[in-house]
């Protein structure tokens, strides 16, 4: 007889074999597409499901190692007992039909129904098969790493090293993909986009890259009389000033505008300042000690500093001391959520100006990452950090007023120039 008792025993086990198969192929998709945020809060409210989804997720190789172990056994022992038994139903022309036959049934049944649904659902599919994948993967374990070894030696012998601690994807290109992604389909604003990004890449910028340069900072010369001090403090937008003596290099303190009015306050007491108490006052007595900085010290690490110091203000220096600029807690906030004005502001401070042509008048010492948070551009700061740089850096030469240039499918006109400094560039795509 045909179909006896071995035919049934066979098919049923097939079919168990099939139902296995997508259950591997299933949790696979669960267990890779589920996002480890929304399990790491379900599992903070007890769900003991995402919470094993997390463990054995932690070890991501071992993980796919073990299902597609899994996945393999069940597919391959399957098409065997169908090939014998379709052999046996249509003799050697069965090798053929069983191949078809468990092509279609594994494509469907144990591929793509399984991962549909758990696309759909994945961290729910997720909790619910984490119990179960996680047997199977400490039963697996052995296997899994005597193929891992076994993977990275055949990969040594051809010059491919591996790291074992080294992921396919770092989780911030992972981030700044899906941001790009859901920008580009209407999904993410550009400036939660700019503002995400911008928090991620503290860690991989310096504040060497963003700090205003020395040329650029309002300083005070700490022999000045008194009312001058007083009077260059009331004029400036700054609140905070460097003071110097001799030479702008030797910085002896900082300046406070709120400490120096207190201190003129309290001269004050008897409703008026005599002549000799101005002339006896050493302003360095309501000075700040300067604080100093790497100038390759990270964003993110100097935000920590200044946080945990209470202050908002540094000058940085190079390895050999010498002053290259100043950074406050504000330059490093508007990396994240872009440029920050108050009412000190001017519109001559505006350091970037579109005109009807769809080009762009830009101030030379603008950052190349500021300029393509505002345009959308994609200028390379690899070589450069201002836009200035950019042009002497591919020029190759310190340009003339009224030169142009074109690199980076953009032309690039000097407009203004003092001395050797690019004062301001006329930019537009070509």
């Amino acid at each position: 007889m045909l179909f006896d008792a071995a035919f049934w025993i066979t098919a049923g086990a097939i079919f168990v074999l099939l139902v296995m198969s997508g259950f591997f192929s299933g949790s696979e998709t669960a267990l890779t597409a589920a996002s480890r945020g929304k399990l790491r809060s379900a599992a903070g409210k007890g769900n003991k499901g995402a919470e094993r989804a997390l463990h054995i997720t932690d070890d991501s190789e071992r993980l796919i190692g073990s299902v597609l172990l899994g996945n393999n056994l069940v597919n391959i022992l399957a098409t065997s007992l169908a090939t014998a038994l379709f052999t046996r139903l249509f003799g050697e022309s069965g090798v053929a039909l069983a191949t078809l036959v468990m092509t279609l049934l594994v494509l469907i049944f144990a591929e793509v129904l399984p991962k549909t649904y758990a696309i759909t659902n994945p961290e729910l599919a997720a909790s619910r098969v984490a119990r179960p994948i996680s047997v199977i993967v400490m039963l697996f374990a052995p296997v899994v790493a005597a193929v891992r070894v076994l993977v990275r030696g055949v990969l040594r012998v051809f010059g491919v090293q591996t790291d074992p601690d080294s992921n396919i994807l770092a989780v911030r290109e992972e981030i700044a993909g899906a941001l790009h992604l859901g920008h580009s389909e209407g999904v993410v604003e550009k400036e939660d986009r700019d503002r995400i990004l911008g928090a991620l890449d503290l860690s991989a910028r310096t504040v060497e890259e963003i700090m205003l340069h020395r040329s650029s900072i309002a300083m005070i010369d700490a022999a000045l009389p008194v009312s001058d001090i007083l009077r260059l403090s009331l004029e400036s937008p700054h609140s905070r000033l460097p003071l110097y003596r001799d030479e702008p290099e030797n910085i002896v303190g900082i300046l406070h505008a709120k400490d120096l009015l207190r201190a003129m306050h309290k001269m004050l007491g008897d409703g008026r300042i005599e002549p000799h108490e101005m002339e006896s006052f050493d302003i360095l007595t309501v000075a700040m000690p300067a604080y100093f900085v790497p100038e390759t010290t990270t964003l993110d690490d100097q935000m920590r500093q200044f946080l945990r110091r209470s202050t908002h203000f540094a000058l940085v220096v190079d390895e050999y001391g010498t002053l290259q600029g100043l950074i406050t807690l504000e330059d490093i906030l508007e990396e994240i959520v872009g440029e920050i004005t108050d009412e000190f502001d001017t519109d001559e401070e505006q350091t970037i100006t579109k005109g009807d042509d769809g080009s762009y008048v830009v101030d030379g010492g603008m950052t190349i990452r500021d300029l393509n948070r505002a345009t959308d551009w994609t200028l390379p700061d690899d070589e450069a950090n201002t836009i200035a740089g950019l042009v002497i850096h591919e020029a190759q030469m310190i340009p003339t007023t009224g030169q142009v240039f074109s690199f980076h499918g953009f032309r690039f006109e000097v407009v203004e120039k003092e001395e050797n400094r690019l004062v301001s560039l006329r930019i537009r795509p070509l």
